[in-house]
């Protein structure tokens, strides 16, 4: 529990002092909008799971990039 509310500083920290976490934080946050968009459609086609998919997609990749800026400090600090 301590390390989940340390991880937990660290995210706040890094969303008011880095630039680029932010903006990752905030693309993320608009791709999940965008995903929700999608699945809350009562009749979904075959483009929507496209495009879907490929937000999907990208929010994980914006995920890896903002753990990888997480890990990185969390190594900083530690070492």
């Amino acid at each position: 529990m301590e390390n989940h509310t340390q991880d937990e500083e660290l995210k706040a920290h890094l969303l008011t002092s880095d630039e680029h976490f932010r903006s990752l934080a905030e693309q993320h946050a608009q791709l999940k909008r965008l995903i929700e968009a999608i699945e809350s459609k009562s009749h979904v086609t075959e483009i929507d799971e496209l495009e879907e998919h490929r937000l999907k997609k990208l929010k994980l990749q914006i995920k890896d990039q903002m753990n990888g800026i997480l890990c990185s400090h969390k190594h900083a600090t530690v070492g």
